[in-house]
């Protein structure tokens, strides 16, 4: 037989709460991720809205302009939130908006995202011809002269830049990487045959891919705009054009200062290459995956002054494995580390044999390196992030050296790591949310939470008199508990507090409210039925907790399903929500109950004007007999 309900020992359950009060501080002030002063240990994480950050928009574009199919849009969506994460940015949230839109939205006011949507197609490209690509340039010199300058691709003493404005960079085989002649050992080289056959001109091509209508229409479109005779004029030219020697010519051309980047893209790889007015600003600002044709020689820019004649790509991004920025032990200098796949290592070892061959010298005289050999452009999209000269055919793993900083190595690691974007995208809206601003939102949300749990706690004293106090007490712990939580699971899980968990907070206030009224009114209810106020708390508990739990639960529940089928700060709201109704169950058994039952044993709850218990009291009274007899009944 169960022992009465009047033998319960209230202590035991207030010994338990202590117990995971203690548990739940010592985490917030000594478990892992707690650094700091005591003040900075009770500091929650925070959301954009709450401290400030960052918010951008990327509007998916398609050639004919109609909406991308779902499946990409997230699969894009996933590869941009690695790139966000790998980054080492904590808190971003990347969700896809409408069927084109993707927004990122980063906490802190450090957040670079410059560059997270772009396609990050990567190419491996021969370095063929160069030019300067600040505007019109004098006759280049030819191969033979001696006194051009040679962009370096070897490593600049003391880190300075190579001639091309970039960090200077080689391509190495890894330390312990399968040797062959990867060490820099020369490779047989063919025996020239008189003189050295001339570099292709910009105009000559390998194979190209076959042009589809809707490039062959923009590229008419644009014949048509600058006119028959400015389009045969730079068709013609087999060399940058010199207007030194030749002023009627930059008359000509003259039209191609006014294309715009969109319009440049759809060009030949000969006439951007061979147009002064088309600079490398403007070929930088073409459209993301401009240059995305592999079997095309194309025209990108290092360092924002050297346009760059490329071979077509005989190695692509998809031929790498992984790619991971580490600090090389042996220099102690930051490298980027390659692992190709089994196919993308032999095409790796063929390019590289054939750059440092120079195989039918292809490459010319001022594109070759310090030590005389070609050099391989490391192209990322649009531009040419790193050009090294190799150094040696390669039949292992690789690395591109040059002169990184530990995030920029693990910034271009990261974005061959994640890879291409199935999707072009263009930045739309970049929203900056000031610290003060999120201040603000803060206060405000602390404010209304502030109020609403004062206004529980006036009615609650008000009604309940003494029973009010058990109800503040019962918040006060209840805040207490949600803070240490907030505290410990923004650790832990990464959970941010948000506008909307501070308004799922707030909610919560409501559920907490409705427990007590059931409680409170099943004992009125219970003293009316003529039992004492101490033999009707135990009762009342019985009988109220059954609805207690169900309200909780379906709280709990649509909580769990608002979070699963939500994204973004909805979820931090369903979240908050939970939570708050979880510990709230906790309060409910291991503090309410228990310091019931202990103020049931005091004199001033049998009092009908402190206890809050009035009107049932002073109803029991009415309805007693006045035989002398017990007016209530014992349970």
């Amino acid at each position: 037989m169960a022992p009465p309900q009047g033998q319960m020992r209230p202590g035991r359950q207030l010994a338990v709460l202590g117990l995971i009060f203690t548990v739940l501080y010592l985490l917030v002030f000594f478990a892992a991720g707690a650094e700091g002063s005591w003040k900075d240990r009770l500091e929650p994480k925070l959301g954009l809205d709450l401290i400030g950050g960052t918010r951008m928009t990327l509007e998916a574009a398609t050639e004919a302009g109609e909406a991308p199919p779902a499946g990409s849009l997230e699969e894009a969506r996933q590869i941009i939130q690695a790139r966000v994460d790998g980054r080492g940015v904590a808190e971003a949230e990347v969700v896809t908006e409408g069927n084109r839109n993707i927004v990122i939205s980063v906490p802190g006011q450090n957040a670079d995202l410059d560059d997270v949507g772009t396609p990050a197609e990567l190419r491996f490209r021969k370095v063929l011809k160069t030019a300067d690509g600040g505007g019109p340039v004098s006759a280049a010199p030819s191969p033979g002269a001696s006194a051009s300058p040679a962009p370096s691709g070897s490593p600049a003493p003391s880190g300075s830049p190579s001639p091309s404005g970039s960090p200077a960079a080689d391509v190495t085989s890894s330390p312990g990487a399968g040797g062959g002649q990867g060490g820099g050992a020369p490779a047989p080289t063919p025996t020239p045959s008189g003189s050295a056959s001339p570099a292709p001109s910009a105009s000559a091509s390998a194979p190209a891919a076959p042009v589809d209508q809707s490039l062959a229409q923009q590229r008419a479109a644009v014949e048509q705009k600058v006119g028959p005779e400015a389009w045969a004029a730079a068709t013609a030219l087999q060399a940058p054009a010199d207007y030194n020697a030749d002023p009627a010519l930059a008359e000509k051309l003259k039209p191609f200062a006014d294309l715009t980047p969109q319009e440049i893209r759809v060009l030949p790889a000969g006439i951007q290459f061979n147009v002064p007015t088309i600079t490398c600003e403007k070929l930088d600002q073409r459209p993301p995956g401009s240059i995305k044709e592999s079997g095309e020689q194309v025209v990108a820019c290092e360092g924002g002054q050297q346009k760059n004649l490329l071979d077509v790509a005989k190695v692509e991004g998809t031929d790498v494995d992984d790619a991971s920025g580490v600090l090389d032990q042996t220099s102690s200098q930051y490298v980027v580390s390659l692992d190709f796949t089994g196919d993308g290592q032999s095409k790796w070892t063929n390019l590289t044999r054939e750059a440092y061959n120079n195989t039918d010298s292809q490459c010319d005289q001022a594109a070759l390196g310090d030590e005389g050999r070609c050099r391989v452009a490391v192209v990322l999209d649009n531009k040419i992030i790193s050009s090294p000269e190799i150094q040696g055919v390669l039949t292992g793993d690789s690395q591109i050296t040059g002169s990184f900083t530990n995030a920029s190595a693990n910034e271009l690691a990261s974005q061959l790591r994640y890879g291409a974007l199935p999707l072009t995208f263009q930045p739309q809206e970049a929203q900056n949310i000031t610290a003060t601003l999120g201040t603000e939102h803060l206060r405000a949300g602390l404010l209304a939470a502030g109020i609403g749990m004062l206004l529980v706690i006036i009615y609650a004293f008000f009604y309940y008199r003494l029973l009010g106090s058990v109800i503040f007490l019962s918040l006060v712990l209840s805040a207490i508990l949600v803070f240490g939580a907030l505290v410990v699971l923004g650790r832990q899980i990464g959970f941010t507090l948000t506008l909307a968990g501070i308004a799922g907070f707030i909610v919560s206030l409501g559920v907490a409210a409705d427990s007590f009224v059931i409680y409170f009114e099943r004992l009125k209810d219970e003293i009316r039925e003529g039992r004492s106020p101490r033999s009707a708390v135990p009762r009342a508990w019985a009988r109220a907790r059954r609805t207690i739990i169900s309200a909780n639960a379906i709280s709990i529940m649509a909580a769990v399903v608002l979070y699963l089928v939500s994204v973004g700060t909805v979820q931090g709201f369903a979240f908050a929500l939970g939570l708050a109704t979880v510990l709230d169950l906790v309060v409910v058994f291991l503090f309410r109950h228990p310091i019931m039952t202990m103020f049931a044993r005091t004199p001033a709850f049998l009092s009908p004007k402190v206890s809050g218990l009035g009107r049932a009291l002073q109803t029991a009274d009415d309805e007693t007999p006045s035989t002398g007899k017990t007016r209530v009944k014992e349970a």
